[in-house]
């Protein structure tokens, strides 16, 4: 047995990067997952380590004028294994970064089951170790009696809201004949092809109207006693609540027919639906946006009216479940250590860091510090006007707030830019992200 030197507990996005990331430094580390002990989640399905639950994509990939795209560079660099495993799994997606879950999963377990510093062990933590240096990378879905631990080792309630996951498809029962392949606008992605990445299932007006009506009529999940008034996640919104905001929303969201040319029109559909490949063999497609908390027959009658999908098969429908995160900001420290209890360390998104990228980098630079104290080294947070800088100031800033949210890496997030026009913004941002991420890491004492 391993004589381990941090106790990590989850091995979801942020605990395994946070386990490679010390164990390539040359720190023993014991990674506790509850699921293979007997226990799960209500969304999880497998035992493998980092399961994607949601979505298959890490969103944009590119890094010259997205947010999200500079933190995958800013990761890489820093030898994520989250990004590398990524590499292998990748499935079209345009300029999106979408992988095959199951390849994505297995190179992640493999990599640290075959590492000489990484002990696996399928456990259920219930309580907040009392020593020990430890990082707590639960996610969303800690199970209670951890929660309430944590929310008692910070001295506050812990905070939930809700988080919903979208339908996937077997390819094979989809109508292309009603249906067809590009992408919004012809765009290709960084890899090149056709440009040809998505299914689109198009709708005239009184399709798209019937269908929201049958969203806003449709049986819900039912929300328990201790579930109410919990808000929803801005950036995974049931599609029926979207849909409550008013007729036109979602035309204007995950309905967006602007950029897709239907080929037997040559004019864009009132509507679409778009489906996103799920897996490498391309047999799994999900509706992308489409996060509902619809109970199951409703999901099936309704989806099925959707042009293309009157005989579709659902390998899994959607679903509802509770996020739990901190109060980070007031409660951690720069490096992500509990003020109260400086051993603790929390990482993803407990931290109230919202994404799968986004959950990886706050575990990444977790594992960092924690390796940088154990080894005596001093090791400065990235600057704040990096991806990984922008991102870890919001978890750790210096602003307390009682309504503190969950929150994607965005250029909002970064220090402003004077005097540089509108359309060159995003350049600018992420010309200075790299100089400023250079600068950092040729500073740095743990490479």
């Amino acid at each position: 047995m391993t004589q381990h030197q941090v106790h990590i507990i989850g091995g979801g996005m942020a605990g395994t990067e946070a386990a490679w990331q010390l164990a390539q430094a040359g720190i023993k580390v014991r990674l506790s997952e509850m699921r293979g002990s007997g226990d799960t989640t209500p969304a999880h399905q497998t035992d493998g380590l980092a399961e994607l639950v949601c979505s298959n994509s890490f969103r944009s990939d590119d890094a010259d004028k997205n947010a999200v795209g500079l933190l995958h560079q800013e990761m890489r660099r820093l030898g994520s294994l989250i990004m590398a495993s990524a590499e292998p799994a990748k499935v079209p997606a345009g300029s999106a970064l979408a992988v095959d879950r199951h390849v994505f999963s297995d190179a992640v377990t493999r990599a640290l089951t075959d590492h000489p510093n990484v002990e696996i062990v399928r456990e259920r933590i219930d309580m907040v170790p009392t020593e020990g240096m430890t990082i707590i990378a639960t996610g969303p879905l800690t199970a209670p009696g951890l929660a309430q631990s944590i929310g008692q080792a910070a001295g506050m309630e812990h905070l939930a809201f809700f988080d919903a996951i979208a339908p996937v498809i077997h390819h094979d029962s989809i109508d292309m004949d009603q249906c067809w392949m590009a992408n919004r606008w012809d765009k290709i992605g960084p890899g090149g092809g056709e440009g040809k990445d998505y299914i689109n299932c198009p709708m005239d007006k009184d399709q798209y109207q019937a269908f929201v009506q049958g969203l806003l009529d449709g049986e819900k999940t039912e929300f328990k006693e201790w579930e109410s008034n919990t808000p929803y996640f801005e950036g995974c919104m049931p599609i029926e609540v979207m849909a409550s905001r008013g007729p036109e929303t979602l035309r204007h969201g995950p309905m967006k027919p602007m950029g897709l040319d239907n080929p037997r029109t040559g004019r864009w559909p009132y509507a679409v639906v778009q489906l996103r490949q799920d897996n490498a063999s391309g047999t799994l497609w999900n509706m992308v946006g489409f996060q509902t908390k619809l109970k199951h027959g409703a999901q099936v009658a309704l989806f099925r009216t959707i042009p293309g999908l009157q005989n579709a098969e659902f390998a899994r429908l959607g679903g509802l479940h509770r996020n739990t995160f901190i109060q980070s900001p007031k409660l951690l420290d720069p490096t992500l250590r509990l003020k109260s209890a400086p051993h603790i360390r929390f990482a993803g998104q407990m931290t109230g860091c919202e994404g799968y990228v986004e959950s990886a980098a706050i575990g990444l630079i977790a594992g960092r510090f924690a390796a940088a104290e154990l080894l005596g080294r001093e090791l400065t947070p990235p600057p704040a006007d990096t991806a990984l800088g922008a991102l870890l100031g919001h978890v750790t800033g210096n602003v307390e707030t009682a309504d503190y949210q969950p929150m994607n890496v965005n250029f909002g997030l970064f220090p402003t830019l004077a005097d540089v026009k509108k359309k060159s913004r995003k350049e600018a941002y992420t010309a200075r992200a790299r100089a400023s991420f250079g600068v950092w890491m040729g500073d740095m004492e743990i490479a």
